[in-house]
């Protein structure tokens, strides 16, 4: 028997670095059947597991290793461990600033001394050697020490036999505390408190300008969340019920007032408006809908009263399913990821020994045992790896969440790390180059060819009575051809009449009789050669229309009276206003496109040399089986191939590219099969998705870079005594907040 597999992704407080990371993800994953993933800078936990086990339990587990855990989009764990943070600052700030304050600036502690030590003598207390202002500034140090950095203690214990940053903390922290103790109780040598009080400070500044970045990446996740309907007005009896969305059922209608959010995906059966779908699609200009139009979830809508039936609810609509991609985005890891982790995860114990030997050497080359401590403390808090554990997940963060407001949604990380290298690209036809929507491209009427029909006919013969005789006939007719007519000759405000005997005959056309008040015709629109084996010869511009629109790769109507053939409708799939640069700028890029497509070879080369395609890179009546084929062999000739389509016949190909794009108003089984959804109509999204690419992998390489080099510089001057423990806190967490500002300039 199968074990039904869920993935569940739970927001998780408390992690420091990304040893942390690997510290909850070992807790997971010793769990049977259990496979989780923990992504740092989004702060959450990926996890696929057995259906049989209660998310409960992972929550659980998770605060067994330290950590706390909430469901993804319960807010409230979040605004209290905010609240927790800020607090924690509070007092980290009021007790530590003065006892660094009065520790650096020397004549004050001087002055303090001299002081408290006269009154003492004045008084006749006998006291042995010690510095009393370094009591006052360890009696300040002791709340930040002691109390506000509990947590970062309660950490280290947790994970005593696997190391995080909290060990590194909280050793070097309580080592200073503990030292100027005894040194100020014993005349031993220097105090190192303030030490103790700064390096919790600005770890805990650090951690709260660090999380409040990371909130700011992640924001359009949040939108994301935030944008579902909680209540829906539904229509029940004509009336309307303000209800509970999970009460929202398919087929069920609803009302959406102007200003209101549409509450699901469905079908407008009443009114008509404006609707906004950026945030869902990154297209910015409005979208007219009415009777028949289809709407999106959680759009929101302008000017007009709707009613809408629901064709799709809760996991199921285009706002789930979006924000479903960008989880998972966030929640993968990229291969360059999984080396920095792996790094990390064996960093912390690497410099506690480095730490530990940087101590020996300074006492055995005959320094003072402060000295040598002081270095030692200095290593521990200067090696941070934060900076590497951040330097990936928090700007593929920002780059999954920037792509999705601008309609970009990217499946998994490791595609970013792809797109840089790709060198050719592979386009469908319908729906990628062109709008997947057939309209009359051009429609030519000649009403001298009309002479041969008599008398009778001559008041009738006008473009208007012709074209509504057209609009009659395939009005009746369900094909997409008709409908482009329909479409066309509705647009002119051209009224039908009356239809008798109509008929379809497939691959041929429609017939019909149309009444026209003193002559009734018999109207036929098909194929030009249905309607030449049922007609007399074609007059010179007929056959000229005909010439033309084949030579374009359009596909022709003609329509004729009894036999006389009176006009012609060139049908085609319209080409978006942007393919033609958008295809240049790919070249620019270095990306040599080709057009595959199942059309003819007259439309294909027609759209091919539209669009600055080379003639030679353009395969035409391709079955799906090809389209795959010429992938595949693209790539054994050694290029990275991008494949861009919309339908099912692009499935296979997409999955076999090195990189995929699918249209978001293509199938569902391109959508799946994609590692991009491109949700805007436009095809300029293609150079968006790339450049958000290449940009992305730029700043991660930045990143990693200076954290490497950080730390490359950091440990040796540390270890050679040329920093003082507080300066190699600031230090610390600056490094960590440089790498998470620099994320940010991906928005």
């Amino acid at each position: 028997m199968t074990t039904s597999l869920e993935t569940t992704t739970l927001a998780v407080q408390g992690m420091t670095c990304s040893a942390c990371v690997n510290s909850i993800e070992r807790t997971l994953n010793s769990m049977e059947g259990v496979k989780a993933s923990v992504n740092f800078g989004s702060e959450t936990v990926h996890i696929l597991a057995p259906a049989e086990i209660n998310p409960k339990i992972f929550i659980q587990k998770i605060k067994e290793a330290g950590y706390s855990a909430s469901p993804l989009g319960d807010s409230s764990h979040v605004s209290m461990h905010n609240k927790k943070s800020s607090i924690a600052l509070f007092f980290a700030a009021l007790f530590a600033i003065p006892a660094i304050t009065i520790s650096m600036i020397m004549s004050w502690h001087h002055a303090i001394d001299v002081w408290i030590l006269d009154k003492l003598d004045l008084l006749g207390v006998l006291h042995p050697i010690y510095s009393p202002t370094s009591w006052l500034v360890i009696g300040l140090t002791t709340p930040v020490v002691l109390f506000v950095a509990w947590p970062i203690h309660r950490a280290a214990l947790r994970n005593l036999f696997h190391p995080t940053m909290d060990n590194l903390v909280s050793l070097g922290s309580l080592s200073a505390f503990g030292w100027s103790i005894y040194a100020n109780s014993t005349g031993a040598g220097d105090v190192y408190t303030e030490v103790a009080g700064g390096v919790i400070l600005l770890v805990v500044l650090g951690r709260y300008l660090e999380t409040r970045a990371k909130r700011r990446a992640s924001s359009a996740l949040s939108a994301l969340l935030s944008l579902g309907a909680k209540e829906v007005t539904i229509i029940r009896g004509g009336l309307p019920l303000i209800s509970s969305i999970e009460n929202l059922q398919i087929g069920d209608e609803f009302e959406v007032r102007p200003g209101d959010r549409i509450a699901t995906d469905g079908i407008v059966v009443s009114g008509s408006s404006a609707v906004d779908n950026s945030m869902l699609t990154g297209e910015s200009a409005l979208i007219d809908v009415t009777i028949g139009s289809t709407v999106i979830g959680a759009s929101l809508n302008h000017n007009g009263r709707l009613v809408v039936r629901a064709t799709r609810i809760g996991s199921d609509t285009e706002l789930a399913r979006i924000t479903a991609m960008v989880v998972n985005a966030q929640s993968t890891k990229a291969p360059i990821q999984r080396l920095a982790d792996r790094i990390s995860a064996v960093f912390v114990p690497v410099v506690t020994l480095g730490a530990i030997a940087t101590y020996f050497v300074w006492r055995y080359n005959g320094d003072s045992l402060i000295q040598s401590i002081s270095v030692a403390i200095t290593v521990l808090v200067i090696a941070c790896p934060c900076a590497l554990g951040l330097a990936t997940p928090v700007a593929l963060l920002v780059a999954s969440g920037r792509g999705a407001q601008r309609g970009i949604v990217i499946r998994e990380p490791r595609v970013l790390e792809v797109a840089r290298t790709i060198d050719t690209v592979v386009l469908d036809k319908t729906g990628t180059l062109t709008a997947g929507v057939m309209k009359v491209q051009e429609a030519t009427v000649v009403l001298e060819a009309g002479a041969i029909l008599g008398n009778g006919f001559t008041e009738l013969l006008k473009e208007a009575t012709i074209l509504s005789t057209a609009l009659s006939i395939e009005n009746q007719n369900n094909h997409p051809i008709a409908h482009a007519i329909s479409a066309y000759v509705s647009a002119q405000s051209i009224n039908t009449t009356t239809v008798s005997d109509f008929s379809i005959t497939p691959g041929a056309g429609a017939a019909g009789r149309v009444n026209l008040g003193i002559q009734s015709p018999v109207v036929l629109i098909g194929s030009p050669q249905a309607v030449a084996h049922s007609s007399t010869s074609f007059h010179p511009k007929i056959s000229r229309a005909i010439s033309v629109a084949q030579s374009s790769g359009l596909t022709i109507s003609v329509l004729a009276w009894d036999g006389v053939a009176l006009a012609v409708f060139a049908v085609g799939d319209e080409i978006k206003s942007d393919a033609s640069e958008t295809v240049i700028a790919l070249r620019a890029m270095g990306i040599t496109p080709w057009l595959v497509t199942g059309d003819s070879a007259e439309v294909a080369s027609s759209v091919a040399s539209r669009v600055s395609i080379d003639p030679d890179h353009v395969v035409a009546s391709a079955m799906p089986e090809d389209k795959l084929a010429i992938v595949e062999k693209l790539k054994q000739e050694g290029h990275r191939v991008l494949m861009i389509g919309d339908g099912i016949n692009d499935a296979a190909a997409l999955s076999a590219a090195d990189l995929s794009m699918a249209m978001g108003t293509g199938t569902d089984t391109a959508i799946s099969s994609a590692d991009i959804t491109l949700m805007r109509t436009t095809f300029s999204s293609v150079i968006d998705a790339l450049e958000l690419s290449k940009k992305t992998v730029r700043i991660i390489r930045t990143n990693l870079g200076w954290a490497f080099l950080y730390n490359v510089i950091g440990l040796p001057i540390a270890a050679l005594g040329l920093l003082t423990p507080l300066y190699a806190a600031a230090a610390m967490a600056m490094s960590s907040l440089f790498v998470v500002t620099n994320s940010l300039r991906i928005k």
